[in-house]
Order: C-alpha cells, then structure tokens, then sequence
C-alpha cells in the first residue's frame, strides 16, 4: 500500500519512538511518501527550536533518502483542492499534507485529530 507520512510521523519514525507496532509495520511494509511541506515544516521549525532532531537538519535529509522516502512537490492541485477544504484544521503545513493525500489517492499515517475529521484515508 501507498502511504503519505504526516510530519510527526516522519520525525517519530526517524527518531525512533512513540509510533505503535503496527504503524511502524505498515511505514516498514509499504511505498512511503512525504511532502515537500514537511521537510518545509521540520526546517522551519528546527530554526525556532520547536523540533529538535539528533544530527541537524542534514542528519534528518539523508535519513528521509536513506528510508526510501518519495518526497512529492507541491503541484498546482494541491493548491486548488487546499482552497476548498472547509476549515477544520487552521495549519497552513496540514492543510497541504491533506490536499496531497486527497489529490495523490494516498493514505495518511497520522496522529492528529483534527486531520481526522477530513473525509480522508487515513491510519495510526
């Protein structure tokens, strides 16, 4: 199966904690896909010290690559369904991670509720 990661999905799964056994099987099992907008995401947000990763942000690059992780652009299609989502979730990073999902047919593997409240597959 084809699976889209969620920001902290990548970052736990990288880090090596906090995802189940079966989310860590299914990341394992399948075809991973990331969106530019995490790594966006994750570089931002390193720069403020709101994440940390052991190594850097060039430790985190090379391990997204060394994983296998497909990172998608963002497409113009994005964009457009991202302009009609009805606004259950307000992050601008989320909002795009789930046009991405929606227009790219993929799974989501993610924690967060207020993606789950999108008519969306999605698994934790």
């Amino acid at each position: 199966m084809n699976y889209l990661l969620d920001t902290h999905t990548i970052l736990w799964f990288l880090n090596g904690e906090k995802l189940s056994e079966k989310t860590t099987s299914l990341i394992l099992a399948g075809t991973n896909f990331i969106s530019v907008v995490s790594l966006w995401e994750v570089a931002i947000k390193m720069n403020i010290g709101k994440f940390t990763f052991e190594g850097g942000f060039s430790v985190f690059l090379r391990l997204v690559k060394e994983n296998g992780f497909v990172v998608l652009p963002i497409k113009n299609e994005y964009m457009k369904y991202l302009f009609q989502l009805p606004l259950l979730h307000r992050e601008p990073y989320d909002r795009l991670i789930i046009s991405t999902a929606v227009i790219e047919e993929l799974t989501l593997i993610t924690k967060d509720e207020n993606i789950q409240k999108y008519e969306i597959s999605w698994i934790w």
